[in-house]
């Protein structure tokens, strides 16, 4: 199975918080909400395929109960293409506290997440899709087991926040592989890891 990662992050890098002012308040956090107005018919429909072609979802558990209480929480999810394919498609959530999850159609992950992901990689085909779920995706990534990254980049500086990626940690080389921007300004770039950066060692001569 593919797994893939989709996250939604400020110029800045920041990915707390985006859709409602009180989605997430960790930390102090103050200034949620940040991408919802930037989000345009565009992005929209191209979030729809991205959803759509999923096979499995798989969370942290602070972003599950986000997404739960938003999309879980539809009267009609099979009016919106990225509703239909939450409630259609099996959810997995990496939690070793969570014990009844009330979304249907969720599996709580609750071992070692490196090897309960690398189990579910290796015994279904397909794509599983992790949306959001900062702390896991940094896991994933620092172990190898993400085969391609979506960043959704607004053209927004939030200033504060938790981002995607620390300020202290593992390296890694990209391949572009698409990109596009939507009318209000949205980028969609589809990267998938190439191994090591490649690091200049030559000192360029200076004027003495």
């Amino acid at each position: 199975m593919k797994l893939t990662t989709v996250t939604n992050v400020s110029v800045d890098g920041v990915m707390q918080g985006l859709g409602l002012a009180d989605e997430d308040r960790r930390g102090g956090f103050e200034r949620g909400g940040w991408a919802l107005p930037l989000v345009d018919e565009e992005t929209m429909e191209h979030l729809g395929e991205v959803y759509g072609r999923a096979d499995a979802f798989l969370f942290g558990r602070v972003t599950y109960e986000i997404f739960a209480a938003s999309w879980g929480a539809m009267a009609d999810p099979e009016d919106n293409p990225v509703g239909a394919a939450l409630h259609a498609r099996p959810k997995y959530v990496v939690s070793k506290t969570l014990t009844d999850p009330g979304w249907a159609g969720t599996t709580v992950l609750s071992g070692d997440p490196v090897a309960a992901v690398r189990e579910l990689k290796g015994r279904t085909p397909g794509e599983v899709q992790v949306h959001g779920s900062g702390q896991l995706v940094r896991c994933l990534a620092a172990e190898g087991i993400v085969d391609e990254m979506i960043l959704l980049t607004y053209p927004v500086i939030v200033g504060q926040g938790t981002r995607l990626f620390p300020a202290d940690g593992p390296d890694g080389a990209l391949a572009l592989v698409d990109s596009r921007v939507t009318p209000g300004g949205v980028t969609f770039q589809v990267y998938r890891p190439a191994g090591r950066p490649r690091y200049a060692t030559e000192v360029p001569d200076r004027p003495s």
